[in-house]
């Protein structure tokens, strides 16, 4: 690999925007680990177990599954309903119906996944649920649209269904087995152990997004209503990407990638949320962009 560099750090975030300092320490202290080229901390950065969330890191030669969690997969999509928002006045009863959704329907979850091409994880009694810590459901409506965001085709009489869940006790089962291993330790490129990583990572993915069209089928089923997916956006992940001309492992960590077309930046509940379209896919940011479910502190 030959001498280690010291990796570039960045914050992307307004003067405006208040970080906390742990957060930041810890941005610094995961820029020091073996093969790191690049970590960027993005604007909803806080800290989290050992290394922040809301940040992206580039690493040469090395994978680090702490790096993506233990929630692998988990991202962001939204459907549009036939559901119209004149009829946000029956919200109250639209909240009744879906009461009893934390509890999970498995009987047809194996066909289900099998229908996606998605092979079971032992965690199918999840599948199809949120979660807790900052996973959410929300039924939104538009409140505005940009001139310039005749492209996305938003229908402004319709109810749009977000969804924020990742990949449940399965994601945790597989972070858990590497930590048993090899602590907070890397992967060594093209090693046994990083191809049985990535591949379980891949499953995780796959689950994770089958699961949050599973919640929508679900809620949309209790409202009697369809729906169609508009995006699915994951920013708990690991892939292969070129920083600086060196082939790298970008891992992100509550951050949503800049090269996957339009994304969905959740607001705190009651604030608003926006659909962008990145701008460019720039390396100054590590080719990412805020996730928006981020805080402002930890969760201790």
């Amino acid at each position: 690999m030959g001498e280690q560099s010291k990796a570039e750090v960045r914050v992307i975030a307004s003067p405006q925007n208040w970080i906390e300092g742990e957060a930041v320490r810890q941005l610094e202290k995961t820029a020091s680990l073996e093969g790191m080229r690049l970590a960027v901390g993005l604007p909803d950065l806080h800290p989290g177990k050992g290394s922040p969330i809301g940040a992206a890191f580039a690493a040469e030669g090395w994978i680090y599954p702490t790096l993506v969690g233990n929630d692998i997969g988990c991202g962001v999509a939204l459907f549009e309903t036939d559901l119209r928002a004149k009829g946000a006045g029956r919200r109250e009863s639209w909240a009744e119906r879906l009461r009893g959704l934390e509890d999970a329907d498995a009987d047809d979850a194996a066909a289900f996944l099998e229908a996606r091409g998605v092979a079971p994880a032992g965690f199918e009694v999840s599948l199809g649920t949120i979660g807790s810590g900052n996973h959410f459901a929300e039924l939104q409506v538009v409140e505005s649209v940009a001139p310039q965001a005749g492209e996305f085709g938003l229908d402004r009489d319709a109810v749009y269904l977000c969804v924020h869940s990742g990949s449940r006790g399965f994601g945790e089962r597989i972070l858990r087995g590497h930590v048993e291993r090899f602590g907070a330790g890397g992967l060594q490129e093209g090693s046994e152990e990083a191809g049985v990583y990535l591949e379980r990572h891949g499953h995780a993915m796959a689950w994770a997004r089958a699961n949050r069209e599973r919640i929508a089928e679900r809620m949309l089923g209790r409202l009697k209503a369809g729906g169609r997916r508009l995006l699915d956006v994951c920013h708990n992940f690991v892939e292969r990407a070129d920083v600086g001309g060196v082939h790298c492992w970008l891992h992100r960590k509550g951050a949503a990638p800049s090269t996957a077309g339009a994304v969905l930046i959740p607001g705190s509940r009651g604030a608003f949320s926006y659909l962008v379209r990145p701008r460019e896919a720039s390396e100054e940011s590590a080719f990412s962009l805020a996730h928006g479910a981020g805080r402002k502190w930890s969760r201790s």
